[in-house]
């Protein structure tokens, strides 16, 4: 893709959205790091119907493990693999108290080295709680920058690889919002809606869907369809 495309699509993903941020529901670097290892395998709206009832009895660290792992799994059951999500927060909030005095790291290694913690929400942390210039990729950035061509790659390392190195430096903060949004609502897995999609005429996907058309048009067009069928079926019986 040729950077002056790359600029065009964030500079339309900007102006359509100029502040992004998470739909996850967090008030601290900690309830976000909580919130995002959470969301593995899960939706953001299981992930935050859990919060809603866990930070309220704990939100800090030493909150987490005075509650312990039996205590969080009744508050963490509507996501997903909650039993293990529930060991590795105590474990995370244990870690945290014991080797970085109750505060979140401002370190990769030290973040990843956290139960429950891979490489995808250690660069949200950095990039929200800390603003470095880091993009997580997730299915949903993967699938968006394969189809348009705007950061190609058969990894998710790959893919973020080359996002942090040809998205322009003023884009680099906001991009894992603007892409993980886009592919959420508009750059769907199935029948992605590229009909109303902004950045449409500058995508290079091959297979892109149609507008569907509207209740009256399609009957005009089925009854069309019918008569030109009954139309060859005349002429074939004149023939005859």
């Amino acid at each position: 893709m040729h950077p002056a495309t790359r600029r065009a699509i964030f500079r339309r993903l900007q102006a359509a959205n100029p502040s992004p941020t998470t739909e996850l529901l967090y008030t601290s670097p900690f309830e976000l790091l909580v919130a995002v290892m959470l969301s593995a395998h899960t939706t953001d709206r299981s992930v935050n119907a859990a919060t809603r009832k866990l930070f309220p009895v704990a939100n800090t660290p030493a909150a987490i493990v005075a509650l312990g792992v039996e205590g969080v799994k009744p508050y963490i059951k509507p996501v997903g693999l909650y039993n293990t999500k529930a060991k590795n927060l105590v474990g995370l909030a244990r870690q945290i108290l014991e080797l970085h005095g109750g505060e979140v790291p401002a370190d990769r290694a030290a973040l990843e080295a956290l139960p429950g913690v891979g490489r995808k929400t250690a660069s949200i942390i950095l990039n929200m709680v800390f603003g470095q210039s880091e993009i997580a990729v997730d299915t949903h950035i993967f699938r968006v920058c394969n189809r348009t061509g705007l950061a190609p790659g058969k990894t998710p390392r790959e893919v973020e690889e080359a996002l942090l190195a040809n998205t322009p430096a003023e884009f680099l903060k906001d991009a894992h919002h603007w892409l993980i949004l886009h592919g959420r609502y508009v750059c769907t897995a199935r029948a992605p809606h590229c009909p109303t999609c902004i950045i449409r005429d500058l995508c290079e996907y091959k297979h892109k869907t149609q507008a569907r058309p509207r209740p009256a048009e399609a009957k005009r067009l089925a009854r069309a369809l019918r008569e030109r069928r009954g139309a060859r079926g005349r002429r074939s019986a004149s023939r005859a």
